[in-house]
């Protein structure tokens, strides 16, 4: 039997700040990671790089200590609509973070493509794979946020699952099923990652809410 191997994303720098109530200090964030990375997690998610200058202060301030095991990853999206990957703000404050791992966002449902990005599906999936690329030539370790990814597979089957294949033929490391509403049943959770593992063949990971 194959041995397989499941490491643990946090994502509480980032995902925790917008919960109600939720703030962090720049101490308070350097002081969680350490704890984070105490308690065993493989990749700690430090902030947006793009969003705002005390998640980039964290990106500078950690790197003055020693981590036991944990990745400090940078966040981010893909880049804009109409842009060049290598003229694309976003994805030059990812590099500017400095960590050796890299997360982006990007749309796997096509309601938003056109209703948000005001765009169409072969431009999302040219913003997926020029972006990983983008980051992969410069030797970051990337993992892929497919946003929404359950409610665009209910949707759009093969748009969802195009997204995943863009973000993997670009040499992503990691493709990341989202369910950011936090709506999908446990029994529909399942049945599409399942369906997602034999479509796919690629390191595959979960983030869901609530």
């Amino acid at each position: 039997m194959k041995r397989q191997s499941i490491v643990m994303y946090d994502t509480t720098l980032r995902d925790g700040a917008q919960g109600e109530g939720g703030s962090f200090t720049g101490s308070s964030k350097v002081q969680l990671a350490l704890r984070l990375d105490e308690y065993g997690f493989t990749y700690i998610e430090g902030g947006y790089a793009a969003s705002n200058e005390r998640d980039m202060a964290f990106f500078h301030d950690i790197r003055r200590h020693k981590l036991r095991q944990a990745r400090i990853v940078a966040f981010g999206s893909t880049r804009r609509v109409g842009a060049r990957a290598a003229q694309d703000e976003g994805l030059a404050r990812m590099l500017a973070a400095r960590t050796s791992t890299v997360t982006i966002v990007g749309k796997a449902w096509k309601l938003h493509v056109v209703d948000v990005l005001r765009t169409n599906a072969a431009e999302n999936l040219a913003m997926i794979s020029e972006s990983v690329r983008f980051l992969k030539l410069h030797g970051k370790e990337v993992f892929f946020d497919a946003e929404h990814f359950y409610d665009g597979y209910a949707d759009d089957p093969s748009f969802a699952v195009k997204t995943l294949l863009a973000a993997r033929d670009a040499g992503a490391d990691g493709l990341v099923l989202c369910d950011t509403n936090g709506g999908t049943l446990p029994h529909d959770i399942h049945a599409v990652t399942r369906a997602v593992i034999a479509a796919v063949h690629a390191p595959l990971g979960i983030h869901t809410h609530n």
